[in-house]
């Protein structure tokens, strides 16, 4: 059975109008989707994962097809929310303790010993670490939950982002409601009643692509960055020469013509694209969404 969850069921309202052609999960991020670069960190022991869809399903099922990583697609035709979409899928999740992960965050996170750490009654959620006081996280001494969601269980001596990747134990698990948010609805009440709520820490950068057009390509930067590249350009990607590529990502089957500079520009697979152009993503359908002026 199954022992990863990736939660995919939102609608991406950030991310439009990309997100009005593809899910937010499968919105191409460098040389693959979000869901590819999120189901690869979760590492062989825990594929293949379940997965959850509610917004452009057919979209979401044709783009997945023949993946060896998803066990299967569970199309909610109503969201059910994070809590609710584990809770629907809990007769084929097992053994516990189960690691559940958002479709559209990119953290270096150990499963293992997210796994590890979770408590039988509790969760266990992976946080990267933050100056004392910020973040939507606070921690006390032990590395337990003190401050979450403007409620405070105890004394604050760091504190964290949530990455979108938590382990839930027996009794959580089998306790999750049938609708609902796995923070509001589940980790708060745990923590207001004494119950386990810890955490692992989570070190590197951590990406979240979806919180808007800006955010997409300044992660698309950082992606390059990281790969010590000026461009991207998927292996059949057609590139005409009088186009300068300047950090800019081209996505399989995609073509680029014209004359002059791409600069930051992410061009989806099989997209057409001209140059002149900056700051701008080029999606398959030949939209043209520019990065939103300030």
């Amino acid at each position: 059975m199954p022992r990863a969850m990736v939660l995919c069921a939102g609608y991406g309202t950030r991310m439009r109008p990309l997100t009005e052609e593809r899910p937010k999960p499968l919105l191409p991020f460098g040389d693959r989707t979000l869901l590819e670069h999120v189901l690869e960190g979760l590492g062989r022991e825990f594929l293949p994962a379940l997965v959850n869809a509610h917004h452009l399903p057919a979209v979401f099922i044709e783009l997945t097809r023949g993946w060896d990583a998803i066990a299967d697609v569970m199309v909610e035709s109503e969201i059910l929310g994070t809590a609710g979409g584990v809770a629907g899928a809990r007769g084929r999740l097992g053994p516990a303790p189960v690691v559940v992960t958002n479709g559209d965050v990119l953290a270096r996170v150990s499963v293992d010993a997210l796994l590890a750490s979770t408590p039988r009654d509790g969760v266990c959620l992976a946080v990267a670490p933050r100056v004392l006081g910020a973040g939507t996280v606070g921690l006390g001494a032990r590395g337990e939950v003190v401050r979450l969601r403007g409620e405070r269980f105890g004394t604050e001596v760091a504190s964290g982002d949530y990455v979108g990747t938590l382990g839930l134990g027996e009794e959580a698990l089998a306790a999750l409601p049938e609708s609902g948010c796995l923070i509001g609805d589940v980790t708060l009440p745990l923590l207001r009643r004494g119950a386990g709520v810890v955490t692992l820490p989570v070190s590197g950068h951590w990406f979240a692509p979806g919180d808007g057009i800006g955010a997409y390509l300044d992660e698309h930067r950082a992606w390059l960055a990281e790969r010590a590249s000026s461009s991207y350009v998927a292996p059949d990607a057609r590139v005409a020469s009088g186009v300068e590529l300047v950090g800019s990502v081209i996505g399989a089957g995609a073509t680029v013509s014209g004359v002059g500079r791409l600069e930051g520009v992410v061009v989806w697979p099989g997209a057409r694209a001209e140059a002149p152009l900056a700051d701008a993503v080029v999606t398959t359908r030949g939209n043209v969404v520019r990065r939103p002026s300030d």
